[in-house]
């Protein structure tokens, strides 16, 4: 063994790494702290063994830059020629590039400004000069004696390999654009109400439900006066044919395999109603349906199906529309169909909503005497239809209850949730008791206009005609007493929606969907 104080100056790369790194450092460090001043004891360290430097490579000093650049490395390193490194030191020339760079083999840790630098130049020149190598990752390796261990090692290492690879822009997406997103999953509903203009676009995804892939809502008030002169007005329609330009141009954009263009009860009572269709289509290129009401009360039950629970044995559903409102009541026995409409046992349409009523009787300033008077007219109404008793009605029993679908018991489920703003995702589904529903009706009646209207869940659109259609609401209540009512921010969209995918049997091919479950709820979505 040498005596590490003795004995031949060593090779170039005879210094340790640390070492190597220190020298590295210092030597960028000051020539930022110095603008380009020498370093003095890399020079002294220079002039001590450079007779022996140029002796050991005399072919490559006649070669000029080579020699150049390690009198500068070892320079930068303060290597003493004569001096013999300690044995661990040695030892650590031998392990890998990598090995010496780690603290974690026993190094001295070099500053942080100096592996800050390392890597800022390690793209450029590689490690220490030389050229760089691609790094390895750390792997596992399974024992020898064991095939199927390596054989599962071997699948996880491919699978990871596989994993972290970048993908090109559009590689990712490609699959489910191919499996999920064809041009012929898509379908569309829109409806035409007397209050609203509403457009679905949606593609299919588990059993019974889809996922919106574009949706359109405007009040227009097609109604506006239609009880008075039992006509469509020219504003009315200006301002529907507006929405329906919008609608034409969401459709023209996306391929669809199947839609649905309906119209309801403005277009259904007034004079002029085929004529303003025929108006559409010449405008916009969509031709739209008129639907009856037994066709809008079965789509109605069918837009909430997915609300129905197991446990229901009866349920009675309403629709408070703008010019009308449809009730269904639906028994379901030990056989449930998976279409919820096929149960429906008795069926009305009232000639009445939430826009003709608060015409007839006033919607801005509403008194109690005034709000009695609407429920009144609408319990005469419900008289006239001829339904025997729901079973379990009038007690508390949890196999049945009310489902609502309409602006008006949205908005109660907001106000009562006391949202700073309107959110169909907390509203959807919710179930209020109906000590709630009456507390949420007083609250509404007790504030004027301006208050209704600066609710962010009313808005100045509706504040006119939440009282009318709370009435509805009440007259329900009282001819179908309930202990819970359900929430549903869905309707005929969603039924035409459903019914056309059911027909087209797309729940039956069993097709993966799996890059769209993230947004799906219970039900349809809108």
């Amino acid at each position: 063994m040498s005596d590490p104080d003795s004995g031949p100056a060593p090779q170039a790369n005879g210094a340790s790494s640390a070492e190597r790194r220190k020298g590295k450092s210092s030597r960028r460090a000051k020539r930022k702290r110095g603008h380009g001043r020498p370093n003095v004891h890399s020079a002294e360290a220079s002039q001590a063994g450079k007779s022996s430097q140029v002796a050991q490579r005399p072919a490559e000093d006649e070669a000029g830059s080579p020699a150049r650049k390690r009198k500068r490395r070892r320079r930068a390193r303060g290597a003493v020629p004569g001096v013999v490194q300690p044995a661990s030191q040695t030892q650590q020339l031998s392990a890998p590039a990598e090995h010496r760079a780690s603290p974690e083999h026993g190094h001295p840790s070099s500053s942080h400004k100096s592996g800050k630098n390392r890597r800022k130049h390690r793209s450029k020149r590689g490690l220490q000069g030389r050229p760089l190598a691609h790094e390895k990752t750390a792997q596992i390796v399974a024992p020898a004696d064991t095939s199927a261990n390596a054989h599962v090692a071997a699948h996880d290492d491919h699978r990871q390999n596989r994993q972290s690879q970048p993908r090109r822009e559009g590689q990712g997406q490609q699959h489910h654009a191919d499996a999920d997103s064809r041009p012929l999953d898509l379908y569309a509903a829109l409806d035409l109400g007397t209050n609203n203009c509403r457009l679905l676009i949606a593609q299919p995804t588990r059993p019974g439900q889809f996922r919106v892939v574009d949706a359109f809502s405007r009040i227009v008030r097609l109604g506006e006066g239609l009880g008075a002169s039992g006509r469509l007005s020219s504003d009315a329609m200006d301002r529907a044919v507006e929405a329906l330009r919008i609608c034409a141009a969401k459709l023209k954009t996306r391929e669809i395999r199947r839609m649905r263009l309906i119209a309801t009860e403005a277009c259904r009572a007034a004079d002029n109603g085929e004529a303003f269709l025929a108006r559409v289509t010449e405008e916009t290129g969509l031709r739209l349906e008129i639907i009856d009401r037994e066709t809008e009360a079965r789509l109605a039950v069918s837009g909430c199906s997915s609300l129905v629970g197991p446990e229901a044995r009866s349920v009675v559903l309403f629709d408070i529309g703008g010019g009308s409102s449809e009730i269904a009541v639906i028994r379901i026995g030990e056989n449930r169909s998976s279409r919820l409409a096929n149960h429906i046992t008795h069926w009305t349409s009232l000639p009445v909503g939430v826009v003709t009523l608060s015409e007839r009787h006033g919607g801005r300033d509403v008194t109690p005497e005034l709000f009695e008077t609407m429920v009144c007219e609408v319990e005469r109404m419900l008289e006239r239809f001829d339904c025997p008793p729901v079973h379990g009605a009038a007690r508390d029993s949890g196999d049945f209850h009310l489902i609502g679908t309409s602006g008006t018991v949205t908005t109660l489920a907001g106000v009562h949730l006391d949202l700073p703003r309107y959110d169909r995702r907390r509203v959807d589904g919710v179930w209020l008791s109906d000590d709630e529903v009456s507390a949420m009706q007083a609250k509404l009646l007790s504030w004027d206009f301006a208050g209704r209207a600066a609710n962010p869940c009313i808005g100045p659109d509706r504040a006119d005609l939440v009282l009318a259609g709370c009435a509805i609401l009440e007259a329900i209540r009282r001819r179908w007493p309930s202990p819970r009512m359900r929430v549903a921010d869905r309707g005929l969209r969603e039924g035409l929606l459903t019914d056309m995918m059911a027909d087209d049997g797309v729940w039956r091919r069993g097709r993966s969907r799996r890059g769209h479950r993230p947004r799906d709820m219970k039900g349809p979505q809108t």
